[in-house]
């Protein structure tokens, strides 16, 4: 299924990976490629994967201490219709080129991209220069992607949209 990207298998489970993600042409993170933690439930496909960015994004959409994704698709509207191959083949390219700075968890970018779209763009390939390298991703730590980082608090999500990683009731 997911062939076509670099996965690193955690802790020899089939429940937790990291995938190799580039990010999509055609939008300032086009240089960028980051290692994904995945975490997979064990009802999965029938409840969402956890999704987190180890290494660090500029995104209002991506908390940038711990890389918890705020994406409705997979923390509310999740279908076992779904898999990973939508995950990385259309959810994150979209939210990476579609971000959605009315409900952020990165009020930085957020404000930024709404006062001055250039300004941050600028700083989006900066992140990717510094943090995004192909090379980085080999080097990310352990500890900068542990488990509690894909598990926010309720105090990022607003009321109708969750973080990737929050725990079902």
């Amino acid at each position: 299924m997911m062939a076509d990207y670099k996965v690193e298998i955690i802790n020899d489970t089939m429940q937790e990976l990291f995938v190799e993600f580039h990010g999509p042409k055609d939008s300032p993170y086009h240089e960028g490629v980051w290692k994904i933690r995945v975490e997979l439930p064990d009802a999965y496909p029938y409840k969402s994967p956890s999704i987190g960015f180890a290494n660090k994004i500029y995104h209002p959409n991506v908390d940038e201490m711990s890389g918890a994704v705020c994406l409705d698709v997979i923390n509310q509207t999740w279908s076992p219709m779904f898999d990973l191959v939508n995950v990385f083949e259309v959810f994150l390219p979209q939210l990476l080129m579609y971000p959605n700075a009315a409900d952020p968890l990165n009020s930085d970018a957020a404000a930024l991209m709404m006062q001055d779209r250039a300004a941050y763009e600028l700083k989006v390939k900066e992140y990717c220069e510094k943090y995004a390298k192909p090379e980085d991703i080999g080097a990310s730590k352990e500890e900068d992607s542990s488990d509690e980082e894909l598990s926010e608090d309720d105090d990022y999500a607003s009321s109708d949209d969750g973080i990737a990683g929050q725990p079902d009731p």
